[in-house]
């Protein structure tokens, strides 16, 4: 009985020691990872995921402290700190990003996606690394492409059915020239804007409304604020989930392989929370707004009446990405 239990001790020890030496590689450290949405969006179960993936792989030495609604900054402060080497991690849709890698301005041109399905095989694809290095080259690691998704209109003013609807609504964009172009092109007036001040310039009635996926509408309360919406599904953007370069080159190849994990492993969880849930909110958002569907006519009018701010901003762009994106596309489509 007594060599059972000094054998079992052994082997208890042995299999701490073990387990202890293979953490060993990791340093403790707390990863401050910031975003502009709430913590009951999707990517609250994303990042969720990635606390976990890092506990399990890590001993528990390498955590995530989130910070949820902007409560440390908005998205271009967040990544401008993430370049200059002051924070770790942020979760930013790729439309703030477009002043710092002009080539991500393919992603907001207007309806270029049809469904999620081409927009998960381009951007998981050759075509979602060559932006990735272009990140890199601009101090900024990109470790996975989660979902933000398509984007619909709200407003106070009256339901957006068709291309005249949209002539003098005050709508907020965010902070980027593709999406200004195109919401001046359908006549509205377009007010660039930080995410976390859209909530209070809607119930002042500083401005008319704003545009965002389903969920995001929901989870930032803007139906409280807001009467219609108008599904129009007139762009789709991915989020980023980016960590600061000068910080990435601090860790070692183990710490970083394990960090690209847990995003991966976030982004499948993120990524089908988010699919899921904007049925769910588009159906709790029924309830307490009007909402309209666009018709293929009407979107084609709208495709149409945007089509200058191609013209415009391809060049500015770059042909180079729009043609990866475009065969992509092709690709993706089976052409």
């Amino acid at each position: 009985m007594f060599k059972r239990r000094t054998l079992a001790a052994a082997l208890a020890a042995g299999a701490l020691l073990v387990a202890t030496s293979s953490f060993a590689q990791f340093a403790e450290r707390t990863i401050k990872f910031t975003n502009g949405v709430n913590e009951d969006h999707p990517v609250g179960l994303g990042v969720k995921k990635m606390q976990e993936v890092l506990a399990a792989k890590t001993g528990g030495k390498m955590k995530i402290s989130a910070f949820w609604g902007g409560a440390a900054g908005g998205d271009l402060p967040a990544t401008q700190a993430l370049r200059a080497g002051t924070q770790e991690m942020v979760c930013t849709s790729s439309s703030p990003l477009v002043g710092i890698v002009k080539e991500l301005g393919v992603f907001d041109l207007p309806f270029l996606f049809a469904n999620e399905k081409e927009a998960d095989a381009v951007l998981d694809g050759p075509a979602g690394e060559y932006f990735n290095k272009k990140l890199e080259a601009a101090g900024l690691v990109n470790l996975a492409y989660w979902e933000n998704g398509f984007r619909n209109l709200t407003n106070s003013k009256r339901p957006v059915a068709k291309v005249e609807d949209f002539e003098g609504v005050k709508v907020r964009v965010m902070q980027n020239n593709i999406f200004l172009d195109s919401f001046k092109s359908l006549g509205t007036n377009a007010v660039p804007m930080a995410f976390g001040e859209v909530f209070t310039a809607l119930e002042t009635k500083t401005i008319d409304g704003q545009e965002n996926p389903f969920v995001t509408i929901e989870t930032s309360k803007f139906s409280e604020v807001q009467k219609y919406l108008s599904v129009t599904r007139h762009a789709y953007t991915p989020f980023l989930i980016l960590y600061s370069k000068k910080l990435w080159d601090q860790l070692n190849p183990q710490e970083q392989a394990v960090l690209r994990e847990a995003a991966r492993e976030g982004q499948k969880v993120e990524r089908a929370a988010n699919r899921e849930l904007n049925e769910k909110s588009l159906a709790n958002l029924k309830k307490t707004m009007v909402v309209n569907e666009v018709t293929p006519a009407e979107q084609k009018r709208m495709f149409d009446k945007v089509k200058p701010v191609y013209d415009k901003n391809v060049p500015l762009i770059g042909a180079e990405p729009v043609n990866v994106v475009m065969e992509a596309l092709k690709k993706a489509r089976g052409g």
